[in-house]
Formats: C-alpha cells, sequence, structure tokens
C-alpha cells in the first residue's frame, strides 16, 4: 500500500431541497483512501451510503466540500469534464450491474475501452483478458439475459477494473455471488491494488467482506467512523 492518496473527501455535504423540510444525508463528512487501499463503508439502510458512492463517481453533486481523486478536484468539472474523467479513473460496479441488453459479456466490458478511442477488436481482446480472471471466458459471447445474476456480476466487476482505474466504487459487489466466485472476487481485488495500486471503496451488508478490506468506515448520521 502506497502511502500517496488516491482519494480524499473534505467537508462533503449532500442536502436535497424535496418536500417541506431538507434532508442533510451527507454533513461535513470527511475520507481518505491512500493508493493500494481498501475501505469498506457499512451502515443502516437509508444512511446515505449510495448517496456517498454517487458524489465519490461524479454521478451526483455535493451541496458542499470537495472531492478529489488522483490529484484532481472534480468539484469544479462540467458534465461532459466529469464523463471523460470517470472514463480514465473512475470503475464503477453497480448493485444491478447494469449492463447493457443488445450487447455480448465481452462488448460489455470493451465499452470503456471504446468510448475512450481504442480499437474494437484490441478493446474486445482486453475484456476477454478481465473475464477470464472472473472466470466468464467461456461465455464472453452470450448477452445479460443468458447469463445468471451472478454471471452479470462477474461481468460487471470485469467492466469496472478493465480501465486500469485508479479508483474503484463498489455497490454490494458479492452480494449475487456464491462463496467461491466471492472468494475468487475477493483475490483478483487484491492483487490489483497490490499490483496497479487501485484504491477501492465498497459500500456492503457483507460483515466477511467488510473485514477483509484494510479499514472498515460506520456511516452514521452523516458522517463516517472507523471500525476497530
Amino acid at each position: 500500500m502506497s502511502e500517496r492518496t488516491m482519494l480524499e473527501c473534505q467537508g462533503v455535504t449532500r442536502v436535497y431541497n424535496e418536500g417541506p423540510q431538507d434532508l442533510t444525508v451527507l454533513d461535513q463528512l470527511s475520507l481518505n483512501v491512500r493508493a493500494g487501499e481498501r475501505v469498506a463503508v457499512v451502515g443502516s439502510s437509508g444512511s446515505g451510503k449510495t448517496t456517498l458512492l454517487n458524489l465519490l463517481g461524479g454521478l451526483d453533486r455535493a451541496s458542499e466540500g470537495d472531492i478529489v481523486i488522483a490529484g484532481q478536484s472534480i468539484k469544479g468539472l462540467s458534465e461532459a469534464e466529469i464523463g471523460r474523467f470517470r472514463n480514465r479513473h473512475i470503475g464503477f460496479v453497480y448493485q444491478f450491474h447494469h449492463l447493457l441488453a443488445e450487447f455480448t459479456a465481452d462488448e460489455n466490458v470493451a465499452m470503456p475501452l471504446i468510448i475512450r478511442g481504442m480499437r474494437r477488436r484490441e478493446a474486445r481482446a482486453q475484456a476477454r483478458t478481465l473475464l477470464a480472471r472472473v472466470g466468464m471466458e467461456p461465455r464472453a459471447a452470450h448477452k445479460p439475459g443468458e447469463l445468471s445474476g451472478g454471471e452479470r456480476q462477474r461481468v460487471a466487476i470485469a467492466r469496472a477494473l478493465v480501465t486500469d482505474p485508479s479508483l474503484v466504487l463498489m455497490d454490494e459487489p458479492t452480494g449475487n455471488l456464491d462463496q467461491t466466485t466471492a472468494g475468487r472476487i475477493l483475490e483478483l481485488m487484491d492483487d490489483i491494488a497490490r499490483t496497479s495500486q487501485c484504491a477501492f471503496v465498497i459500500v456492503t451488508h457483507d460483515t466477511g467482506l467488510a473485514r477483509h478490506q484494510d479499514r472498515v468506515l460506520h456511516l452514521d448520521q452523516g458522517r463516517l467512523v472507523e471500525q476497530p
């Protein structure tokens, strides 16, 4: 693990102005994650874990505060700029995978590389390498509708990792996986964190997955508290 900071949140607040009363979900939240570090975020339903991931991924904007990823503040970026930054630096594993139904597994994984400008053949070859690492190469030519929930999740994990991102955000990444496959994914995450110095922020209710990470943080009343 490096001493270099890959993710820094300073005074991040998210207030939703809906209904008769403002709702503060995150309140002056601070977070620092080093390159190669894996951090689990736990908390009760409705505590703001998904909101936090959306802010870190640039899918939502903080009401106050700043988020710096790989040395770049995302606070003042336009939607187009943050889209390009996300493609270069952030991998996202959603709880419900969000694969494109009309494309095969390897096409889904290759998509971020194709958007970046890589030739389609090269992108699909790189995608198949990642699919092999998550045990999905034999299913590379299948579309999401032909895959089980666990298989789709593994494809989504490969898609998040294919661009060699600086930061990977995961929302319940092993929720649909059996114990053996989940263990394989954890080994892959360990290897990538160690070899590429990618940082991971993982939201989960799985205590076993949380304990496997370098740190466990509890989100409570809009702030993060480190668990012993």
